[in-house]
């Protein structure tokens, strides 16, 4: 399986986004990771419309757009047209999962679809047909530097087996508490893109700790 990281700009230097985009997009990471909160569905608050299309000027990577938002059938349509090249909303947060897919899709991008770690990985048997990538949150959605749940390895090993007695092809994405300590087992679990915040922006080279997450 493909082996990718999604730095997340959560944990960048706000007061040099420019220079930390344009770092990623020099590095070896291929998907760059951003964080939408609402202060409703999660306790924080983060980016918005002119951040997102601020980051798209800078770099030429996939953006890879999670949406910690109550009723993201009401946005989606415009964070595409900010940048988005994949959005992803909570299947907690939606009142209509199939409706919120179809308008990401006829906006023009991938979608995704994201659990909390309480939430069965059964619960997506019926939206996983129709979505791209699923991400699922090893940590409590909110904030950033916090430890990986163990229990979430298991979790994506169950996700993946109902990848593939669906016979489906659907990107496996995991966020939170991410470092190239315990990458190796994650993406043996069965995920391909390990979304890293804290251990890349807080690392003395994030690019190689970059290459060290793609290599463990």
């Amino acid at each position: 399986m493909q082996r990718i990281v999604a730095p997340s700009m959560l944990s960048a230097d706000f007061g040099h986004l420019d220079r930390d985009t344009r770092m990623i997009d020099r590095s070896a990471a291929e998907w760059v990771h951003i964080d939408v909160m609402d202060g409703v569905f999660v306790p924080n608050i983060s980016f918005g419309f002119p951040v997102l299309k601020a980051i798209r000027k800078a770099t030429s990577k996939f953006l890879d757009v999670h949406l910690m938002i109550v009723s993201p059938e009401r946005y989606v349509e415009r964070f595409v047209e900010a940048g988005a090249d994949l959005v992803t909303f909570h299947l907690e947060a939606a009142e209509d999962p199939a409706g919120c897919i179809a308008r990401i899709r006829r906006a023009g991008a991938k979608v995704g679809v994201s659990i909390k770690p309480a939430t069965p990985v059964e619960a997506l048997r019926g939206v996983l047909p129709a979505v791209d990538l699923v991400l699922v949150m090893s940590v409590e959605p909110g904030f950033g530097g916090q430890s990986f749940i163990e229990g979430s390895l298991e979790k994506i090993r169950r996700l993946r087996a109902l990848v593939r007695e669906l016979g489906l092809d659907t990107v496996i994405e995991v966020d939170g508490g991410i470092s190239a300590a315990n990458a190796r087992e994650v993406f043996e679990a069965g995920a391909e893109v390990l979304v890293a915040g804290s251990a890349v922006f807080k690392a003395g080279d994030p690019e190689a700790e970059i290459r060290r997450i793609l290599g463990a």
